[in-house]
């Protein structure tokens, strides 16, 4: 199987390859090109040196990840996995090493903040991972709640409980074939995440011949974690909501000899070194990093300080020997095997398969101790506060529709707080309905705008006495309401500014819980009207002393009533993508659309803003999915975005109107090779197109070239035209190594061959720079003609830095052929060192390296 890249319509990549390691080499490569900021930003986020390029800005961040040991980390993480799933991470990472480089010339972004590309050590998808999902559990939660006890009394450390997700959500939803059209099951539904641009999911598809597997991947981390249809069998996942990460309050002090922390038996020592933040703009700021028998410490706030304690710095595991092995997965009990070894984030699984299959369980590792540690911050030195163990992952049979929604139901036993169950109860009243479903009907589930949660707020409002008649009015207009949140509805719109208004007020009473003294990147999560606003429901069951509910209900209703009639839902509920430079959506000249949307945080169609603050929305579907196990060609999906991270690109929001409509792309979507060649026309010379070559169609014209007499430095003249063609058969299957025939004014002139010397002898020999495309350069048989060799080098020149992208070019001819290596010379390469280079097959080469540097621009 050759390697090769392929896109459909929206430029989602098919990639294929000819095993698993090639394979995860291109994903490295194509990831690379199609998403290079976002890739080097996630690594510079785990290493903690974002504020290096964005300022001061980012320097709590950096803190916190210096600070929790995320490099360090991933390091030990990656050094606990088994031999072969460490080398299909790495090979990952040398794709990501040889095509960033260039991916970082396409995306803007790196010349608006003058970042340059740093090389991944072969451990950073697993930082990229710990650094997107360390804050998932939610373990801040617990700073306010202490804070909370502190200010309101322990009886109140629960006061602010949502039954919702600050940061994360997910549906998913399981249709036996019992219960479809086609006799066989359905796995959809959507996760919920921050709409960042780009997308946090890259749609893909990776074929090698021992698997052929649709899903959807995280930039800068191999193979599909989360979502995958491997033609047999389909999986998704949803948080699982459990509770796995604990914070403790340390009592610290210092020694002779460093740091000491008080823990059950008494003083024991603790690690400690300084490390230094440097911040664009700013002066540079030091740190202490100090870690304790229970983990490192994040704050020093709320009087104390402050130690996480979680599962992968615990254990030196996260889980990644899984990924693999899931897309090996033909059945559910392959899945089912892979997920018992995973282990952060902890989510809740669904999966089916053709031969009736069905899987719903729970994924993760997460401590067995107090229910104490689960609500706050608790003290190190007590015993009773120490891990025991792991809690067994719960599982359930499916004997009907299966939903996954956030809801406490599966894994109440691993967590405090969990999504109200408004999304899962309509979900299964939904799947439930009916017994004819087909994967072209998801879409009805996926946009369903009924709220659950407003009946919290209706029930108050028809309570309401004294009211004015505008007042009046306005509610029997509400309690009408069928609580559909549609974009067109005015007065969906109506329903949401009331409860802003109720939710404002409410927070009003709590200005006692304003000013907590953490770390600056916890301070989201100490916003007293965020915790009102998720916690409605719960205050406004809850007797709160010297509050009147129905009052501030009365207020924020008749402030509505007085402001006159309300616009269309979407008019106020728009989209707002996260860019980490605040960077647009559309590119300059470029017709912005209208990203009105319907839903709300407690719709299936679940698109999130802030009630009490704005409507605006940063939290929504992050991808949508329905996938067939009748016919995988049928499956369907859609990104908020699209394929490219690159502003301007044609694919960087093609989705974007299908997505805001609730449609789906149809996955299995017809392809087109990616087109490599290149052409360029050259005053006085000619016009000189650069194509890959075929192994079979060229193979003529390669074998005469490479067995004359004048290719002796090539090393192919002894070769038979069956070797031959079986050796540019193997260079036609790798990802590493591409051939091309050079032409001018359609002619045929020159063979040039190139690698990333990571994958090749020659990166043996000499210090290779991420980026480094090595060449070969076989000038074709013809009349001699001044200057010829020069106008031809200069051009593949062009081809090299501008068109692949590459930073560097590496030759590195036999030091016996003198005419090559002047030739190079004078085309302006640098000369380098002289090498052996042993290849695996044939003679050792003794070489002169010579390397040419793209000009700057």
């Amino acid at each position: 199987m050759n390697a090769r890249v392929f896109r459909d319509t929206y430029g989602v990549p098919h990639l294929q390859a000819g095993d698993p390691l090639a394979l995860a080499y291109l994903q490295g490569v194509n990831a690379s090109r199609d998403r290079a900021w976002q890739l080097e930003l996630e690594h510079r986020r785990f290493l903690g040196t974002t504020a290096a390029f964005l300022g001061p800005e980012a320097a709590p961040w950096d803190v916190f990840a210096r600070q929790v040991r995320l490099a360090d980390t991933a390091r030990r993480c990656f050094e606990s996995l088994d031999d072969e799933t460490r080398e299909w991470i790495t090979a990952y990472v040398e794709g990501v090493n040889h095509a960033l480089p260039g991916g970082a010339l396409r995306a803007p972004e790196f010349a608006q903040t003058a970042l340059t590309v740093q090389e991944w050590e072969p451990w950073t998808p697993l930082g990229i991972w710990l650094a997107v999902h360390i804050l998932f559990a939610g373990f801040p939660t617990k700073l306010w709640r202490t804070h909370v006890a502190e200010r309101l009394g322990n009886e109140a450390v629960e006061l602010f409980s949502s039954e919702g997700p600050h940061g994360a959500g997910s549906n998913g939803w399981l249709i036996p074939g019992a219960h479809t059209a086609s006799g066989q099951a359905i796995v959809a539904g959507d996760p919920h995440r921050y709409i960042e641009n780009p997308g946090v999911y890259q749609q893909l598809r990776l074929t090698c011949p021992e698997y052929d597997v649709f899903g959807l991947a995280v930039p800068g981390v191999p193979g599909l974690a989360h979502f995958g249809h491997t033609g047999s069998v389909a999986w998704a996942i949803t948080n699982a909501m459990a509770d796995y990460q604990d914070l403790y309050a340390e009592q610290l002090r210092r020694t002779a000899s460093g740091v000491e922390a008080l823990g059950p038996d008494g003083w024991e020592p603790a690690t400690s070194h300084t490390e230094v933040v440097d911040v664009a703009g700013a002066d540079a700021v030091e740190i202490e990093v100090v870690e304790t028998a229970r983990g490192p410490v994040i704050t020093h706030g709320l009087g104390q300080a402050t130690s996480l304690r979680y599962p992968p710095r615990v254990t030196g595991r996260l889980g990644f020997e899984v990924l693999p092995q899931l897309l090996r997965a033909t059945t559910v009990d392959d899945v089912d095997a892979a997920v018992d070894g995973w282990v952060e984030p902890v989510n809740v699984v669904l999966a089916a398969d053709t031969a009736g299959g069905l899987l719903h369980r729970a994924a993760g590792v997460v401590p067995r101790r107090s229910r104490e540690n689960m609500l706050r911050i608790v003290p190190a030195w007590e015993a009773r506060y120490a891990w025991d163990g792991w809690h067994e992952m719960p599982r359930a049979a499916v004997d009907g529709p299966a939903v996954m929604a956030n809801a406490r139901e599966l894994t109440a036993a691993l967590g405090v707080e969990f999504a109200a169950p408004h999304r899962a109860a309509r979900i299964r009243e939904l799947v439930s309905s009916r017994d004819d479903w087909t994967v072209e009907d998801m879409s009805l589930i996926h946009t369903d705008t009924y709220l659950g949660s407003a009946g919290s707020v209706l029930d108050l409002l028809a309570g309401l006495t004294n009211l004015s008649d505008a007042a009046v009015a306005l509610r029997t207009e509400l309690l009408a309401w069928d609580r559909h949140m549609d974009g067109a509805s005015t007065t969906a719109s109506t329903y949401a500014a009331v409860r802003k208004g109720l939710v404002s007020r409410l927070t009003d009473h709590f200005t006692m819980l304003e000013g907590a003294e953490v770390a600056e990147v916890f301070a989201p999560w100490m916003d007293p009207l965020t915790h009102v606003s998720f916690a409605l429901e719960n205050l406004l069951a809850t007797e709160l002393p010297g509050i009147d509910t129905s009052w501030l209900a009365r207020e924020a209703l008749e402030e509505v009533a007085a402001a006159g009639p309300r616009p269309a839902w979407s008019e106020t509920h728009q989209l707002a993508p996260l860019h980490m430079l605040r960077g647009p959506v559309f590119a300059p000249g470029e017709e912005p659309m209208d990203l009105g949307l319907s839903g709300d945080h407690h719709c299936v169609l679940s698109t999130s803003s802030l009630p009490g603050l704005t409507d605006v929305c940063i939290r929504a579907s992050a991808a949508r999915y329905a996938w067939d196990l009748a016919d995988r060609s049928s499956s369907r999906w859609v990104v908020p975005l699209g394929a490219s991270g690159v502003l301007g690109d044609p694919h960087h929001h093609d989705q974007l109107p299908l997505w805001l409509a609730g449609s789906l792309a149809l996955m299995d979507a017809p392809v087109e090779r990616e087109d490599r060649s290149f052409e360029v026309a050259v005053e006085g010379f000619g016009t000189v197109r650069v194509e890959e070559a075929d192994p079979e169609r060229d193979l003529e014209l390669i074998h005469g070239w490479v067995t004359a007499e004048r290719a002796v430095f090539w090393g192919m003249g002894s070769m038979t035209r069956d070797e031959i063609a079986a050796t540019y058969r193997f260079l036609d299957s790798v990802p590493t190594h591409h051939v091309y025939v050079v032409r001018l004014d359609g002619e045929p002139v020159a063979l040039l061959q190139t690698y990333d010397p990571q994958a090749d002898p020659a990166g043996a020999a000499y210090d290779i720079q991420p980026g480094d495309l090595g060449v070969h350069l076989l000038i074709g048989p013809g009349e001699a003609r001044a200057g010829f060799t020069g106008q031809l080098i200069r051009v593949l020149g062009r081809f090299a830095f501008e068109h692949l992208g590459h930073p560097r070019i590496v030759v590195e001819p036999d030091v016996r052929n003198t005419r090559a290596i002047a030739r190079f010379r004078r085309s302006g390469f640098i000369l380098g060192p002289e090498a052996k280079i042993q290849h695996p097959h044939g003679p050792t080469k003794t070489a002169q390296f010579a390397f040419l540097t793209r000009p700057p621009e």
